[in-house]
């Protein structure tokens, strides 16, 4: 057994004491982390719930810079991205949910985050003039709605059970049409300035694009003009063959008594 000096029993007490000094203050950090984070996430998911959404995102901003590893954090990023869609600020619902998914591959609720992503560029895709003015958002870009189409679509082909994949499935139809009438839209344009060829290739690539679309009628249709304005008479009559055998009571000559809508300023 070693024999203490006074001298040495001293120092061996002192060093006893800061160990236990440096143990106690690193466990009394650590419940004060830990003690922080629950109060930010309970702050912020009180506000969320309450819908200030403005003020829960300004808690769940700070618990994410504060607390980045703490549980709270990544229960905290998922409840962001909800309030950023749900405050109408959806590039940076779409900015949290593509970090998300980023970070946390194999997240067990990485499926939300790719859902929320696609939700958020689906209403992304009708701006307040469109509501405003009752615009068809057919009528417009297609880039967010393309987007949409293929987030939607990666989640259901990942997570095929997800509870989310049922209302993505339907989104995607409806996405999936949006596109179909988008192609026509600007066959119609073409129509219009006598670009026929430019108009027929439109229509073509959305009949073989979206087949089975509510918007192949007016394709077909858009071909038997283009065809006959073109001097192609029996591929007008193919065409027209086509549609008729696809939609018995449809009009080949309806596309040229197309009026203009009043809202289209363009």
């Amino acid at each position: 057994m070693p024999r203490f000096t006074s001298l040495n029993f001293t120092r061996y007490a002192l060093s006893v004491v800061a160990v236990t000094l440096l143990l106690t203050a690193c466990g009394g950090e650590e419940r004060d982390n830990l003690s922080g984070a629950v109060i930010l996430y309970e702050k912020a998911h009180e506000n969320m719930i309450g819908s200030d959404f403005n003020g829960a995102i300004r808690f769940y901003e700070a618990l994410e810079a504060r607390y980045p590893f703490s549980n709270q954090a990544k229960q905290g990023q998922l409840d962001l991205i909800y309030c950023y869609y749900s405050s109408g600020q959806m590039e940076s619902a779409i900015d949290s949910a593509t970090q998300f998914e980023r970070e946390n591959p194999i997240h067990s609720r990485v499926d939300y985050a790719i859902y929320m992503r696609g939700l958020a560029l689906f209403k992304g895709q009708q701006t307040t003039f469109q509501r405003w003015f009752n615009v068809d958002p057919a009528s417009r870009p297609q880039l967010d709605a393309r987007q949409s189409f293929s987030v939607f679509s990666r989640l259901v082909q990942r997570y095929p059970e997800s509870i989310y994949a049922a209302d993505a499935r339907q989104r995607m139809v409806f996405l999936r049409n949006q596109l179909a009438k988008h192609q026509n839209v600007i066959a119609r344009e073409y129509l219009k300035r006598s670009a026929y060829i430019a108009a027929l290739n439109r229509a073509k690539f959305s009949v073989l694009s979206f087949d089975g679309a509510p918007a192949t009628e007016e394709s077909l249709q858009i071909m038997v003009t283009a065809y006959r304005k073109l001097g192609m008479q029996d591929m007008a009559e193919d065409a027209r063959r086509v549609l008729l055998a696809s939609f018995p009571d449809s009009d080949p000559e309806l596309t040229e008594r197309k009026k203009k809508s009043w809202y289209k300023f363009w």
